[in-house]
């Protein structure tokens, strides 16, 4: 593992450009962007520890980094399998981060405390892809597989593997997260679907939207209900399990904005960035009001891929293309710290 200072190249820029079309503000927000030590590391996601720090996987440098937001230190830890493509992950309760290794076909578990990573295989050969992991209320991590189509349990406690079908074909599911039921709901980014395992019966119910949707990242809400980008129409949508409901609401960018991260503040407001346009936006929806804010990412972010939230709402962010992992600290947020 190497340790770094800071970097000379964040930057702090204060958000509070033009809105991108009528009926969407300004966005008022601090972003500081980060470097990352490796060059053409490709951060691809980010998720934050138990301390707060920002933990991020490094898919083409084969390591998972950590940013100390307070010092601005960064500490990179290597793996040992070669070309594992890190791609999503998490921390658990004792601090450990586990990854998905999407080109090398396992789970990993990182202890930062000594850099070793304890790494969990399968039988299954068809399973070559894990994609997003999440932890559910009882430690169990699930995950998808995008192209094997299948979502994945594994218990920490005894290493045992399981694998659920997804009932359409082709779904490749992707985004995934646990629900205050103690339901996973997942993205069907193949189909116009989200599904909903039921942790009893290990059943996956699917649930329709609208015709052309390609649900590619979700982020549940408060009470339980879903919402999701809409990769494919330029969408941010939102469905409620309880009867099926499916709104809308076209991002601040249009049918070309991409949207692909996504997550939920603890004051309820949705977090999202627009990937298909340059520079990418950082994007802040208000479901009360059913207003967005928006501004550009300062790097320009290269596909901002997921998104994660601390529970003081800030917001983390891997800016892939441009080599960066970024705070965004709305100013409502901060103004009294």
């Amino acid at each position: 593992m190497r340790l770094w200072g800071p970097l000379p190249s964040a930057v702090v820029v204060g958000l509070a450009c033009a809105a991108a079309v009528a009926g969407t503000d300004a966005l008022d927000a601090d972003v500081r962007e980060y470097v990352v030590p490796t060059p053409d590391a490709l951060p691809h996601d980010p998720a934050v520890g138990p301390d707060g720090a920002l933990w991020f996987t490094e898919e083409r440098a084969n390591k998972i980094g950590r940013l100390d937001p307070v010092t601005g230190h960064f500490r990179e830890y290597p793996l040992k399998t070669p070309a594992s493509g890190p791609h999503g992950l998490v921390a658990d309760r004792q601090g450990k981060i586990w990854f998905t290794a999407n080109t090398a076909a396992y789970v990993g578990a990182l202890d930062p405390s000594t850099g070793v990573v304890k790494e969990f295989h399968w039988k299954d050969g068809r399973v070559k892809d894990p994609h997003t992991p999440v932890f559910d209320d009882a430690g169990v991590l699930w995950f998808t597989a995008e192209e094997s189509n299948v979502i994945g349990l594994l218990d920490p406690k005894t290493a045992a593997v399981r694998f659920l079908d997804v009932p359409t074909r082709r779904a490749q599911p992707y985004g995934i997260a646990p629900a205050p039921d103690g339901a996973l709901y997942f993205c069907e980014f193949g189909t116009n679907k989200i599904g909903r395992v039921d942790r009893r019966s290990m059943r996956i119910r699917e649930y329709p939207l609208t015709e052309g949707a390609r649900p590619r990242r979700l982020a549940i809400a408060a009470d339980g209900t879903i919402f999701y980008s809409d990769y494919e129409r330029g969408f941010l949508g939102h469905l409620d399990p309880a009867t099926g409901k499916v709104d809308e609401w076209p991002c601040p960018s249009g049918s070309d904005a991409r949207p692909y991260g996504i997550a939920a503040a603890p004051d309820g407001e949705i977090w999202l960035s627009e990937s298909g346009v340059m520079p990418n936006t950082l994007v802040r929806f208000d479901p009360r009001s059913n207003r967005f804010a928006t501004a550009p990412i300062p790097s320009g972010g290269g596909v901002v891929r997921n998104l994660a939230i601390t529970s003081d709402g800030r917001v983390y962010l891997a800016c892939s293309g441009m080599n960066r992992v970024a705070i965004a600290t709305p100013r409502s947020a901060h103004a009294g710290r």
